[in-house]
């Protein structure tokens, strides 16, 4: 019988999926419960690095991330609470996602999680 089970998988993704599937990881392992647009929200915020807020929600409105630019402003709100978003400055507000979840958004990128759920012992 085996110790463990084991499942490998191996796949090849596009940026923007490779960068999703890291955030949508870290926020379920966070026990953060995150909607798949806010999920696009924050990868199109990854991929285009820090910037000002209002050109950002303007920007991700008409790549339709949302429908308007108050439901992005909305959702940075919400990933800022959540700490997955930084906002800095005074007047005009910059936005970038938070560096400490070191989300891999360039170069080559192999994720290498490895998970586990052991049985408990029965005594």
């Amino acid at each position: 019988m085996a110790l463990v089970n084991q499942v490998r998988k191996n796949v090849k993704m596009d940026l923007w999926s490779i960068v999703k599937f890291q955030l949508a990881v870290h926020c379920h392992l966070k026990q953060m419960n995150v909607s798949d647009q806010d999920l696009s929200c924050l990868t199109f915020l990854a991929l285009s690095g820090e910037k000002e807020l209002t050109d950002f929600c303007e920007t991700a409105t008409k790549n339709k991330i949302f429908g308007s630019s108050q439901s992005v402003r909305n959702a940075v709100t919400k990933a800022e609470k959540k700490g997955l978003i930084v906002k800095n400055g005074k007047s005009k507000k910059t936005i970038l996602l938070n560096p400490d979840m070191k989300i891999q958004i360039s170069g080559n990128i192999l994720l290498d999680y490895k998970f586990i759920h052991v049985e408990p012992k029965e005594s």
